[in-house]
């Protein structure tokens, strides 16, 4: 990634980094791009949810949201969101705000209950590991260092998870009772799961007969370009591969609508749906089925999804393409960084020469740009190349995000610089 460089041409990059950076200082920014938060003009997109569902408290089969009980959610919503996560209705679960609760929910009864095909609880097995893609989301990762589950980074390729690392350490380690798995526009490089990879997820040998992916399907309707990215069925192949209770299969409406007031849902196969509703059945007497109705009445059906998706979009591109536009502009003949392009979901990551993200996040900070820890893409908060940042560009405006790119891409050529001057 870096070029060589003349000790005069170095010296001259240098000097004119350094000059750039101080006046970078002396504006006083205040720009925020740590997480992957809706803008307000986002979530005004959905602003008709908060008068629903009106006067009506009953949904399609007649139950009265307001009372007690189901505990499965609203089958109207399920059957809006079955097609969108490749779960059958009947095998989907709608919850509710968030999906990272059905995760560590799931972890939980796993670790105090026993998985169907397990032998015993997971807390009783002694160690207990995680396969880790990296670069990856940090609260998956959170997750494990919370519970004390072992995690084994793996690399992420453009198709996914190197599959030959991962069939070798499931096939091999029985302790290895999981892998984490963001398959649409991964968070954060964008990757996009291929129908080889899922295959061999879903039909792969595996050591330990209770291990499950959990397949964290976020972005599934988060598309920005016109050429959507179709990913594979991973329910059914697992189905199909005689694996049928293989995969959790996660998502939610959080960046679709309300991200603090959304719906999220769990699908996997009937045999573990019925699991974790007895587990459930202990911690709750039913989810807000009144959120649920407002929003089946809001979406209305699968189009209506796309509708509101198209909105979004509208809104994000524009914040990507800029993202796009002043990295070329301002390192793309620098040898100091390349940067993803995503199609879909809500990151662009930035890889910077080894040993510079932490210097680079720690430079941007003190300028007044606040970005997401450099190391937060990998397990224990440790990226070994220290290489790694993550850009979240959907919460600041426009013109807010330019000049925190802008004022990035500062950070990268002064600390790319002095690197190599020594």
């Amino acid at each position: 990634m870096t070029t060589e460089l003349s000790p005069d041409a170095l010296t001259k990059l240098l000097e004119r980094a350094r000059q750039d950076y101080r006046a970078l200082a002396e504006r006083g920014l205040a720009l925020d791009l740590t997480r992957g938060k809706p803008a307000p003009e986002q979530l005004d997109l959905a602003q008709d949810l908060l008068s629903l569902p009106g006067g009506r408290h009953t949904s399609a089969d007649g139950t009265d949201v307001r009372n007690y009980g189901g505990l499965q959610g609203l089958p109207e919503l399920r059957e809006i969101f079955a097609g969108v996560l490749q779960v059958p209705a009947g095998q989907l679960l709608a919850a509710g705000n968030s999906s990272l609760e059905l995760m560590h929910d799931c972890l939980v009864h796993a670790l105090l209950g026993v998985l169907p095909g397990a032998e015993s609880r997971w807390v009783d097995q002694g160690r207990i590991a995680f396969l880790c893609p990296v670069p990856g989301y940090d609260r998956h990762f959170a997750l494990c260092e919370r519970f004390g589950i072992d995690m084994i980074p793996v690399p992420m390729t453009a198709e996914g998870p190197d599959m030959e690392a991962v069939e070798r350490l499931v096939a091999e380690d029985p302790a290895i009772k999981g892998i984490w798995c963001v398959p649409k526009y991964s968070n954060p490089d964008g990757a996009c799961y291929s129908d080889g990879t899922v295959e061999r997820l879903a039909s792969m040998s595996t050591a330990a007969p209770d291990f499950r992916i959990f397949w964290d399907n976020a972005y599934a309707a988060h598309d920005l370009t016109d050429e959507p990215t179709e990913i594979a069925d991973l329910l059914a192949a697992c189905a199909e591969a005689g694996n049928p209770d293989r995969v959790f299969v996660f998502g939610s409406t959080s960046k679709i609508t309300a991200a603090g007031a959304g719906v999220a849902f769990f699908g996997a196969s009937p045999t573990n749906l019925q699991w974790l509703l007895a587990n459930n059945s202990k911690r709750s007497i039913g989810p807000d089925k009144v959120n649920q109705l407002r929003h089946a009445l809001f979406l209305r059906d699968a189009d209506g999804v796309r509708a509101q998706m198209e909105r979004q979009r509208a809104l994000l591109q524009p914040k990507f393409e800029a993202v796009a536009r002043i990295l070329d502009a301002e390192l793309g003949e620098s040898g100091l960084a390349a940067w993803t392009s995503p199609k879909g979901g809500y990151f662009v990551t930035l890889q910077v020469p080894d040993g510079c993200a932490k210097e680079v996040v720690r430079r941007a900070a003190a300028a007044g740009i606040v970005l997401t820890p450099a190391g937060a893409t990998h397990p224990y908060g440790d990226d070994p190349r220290d290489a790694v940042i993550r850009i979240a560009p959907s919460y600041p405006s426009l013109a807010e995000l330019e000049q925190a790119i802008e004022g990035l891409a500062v950070c990268v050529r002064l600390v790319g610089y002095e690197q190599q001057a020594g």
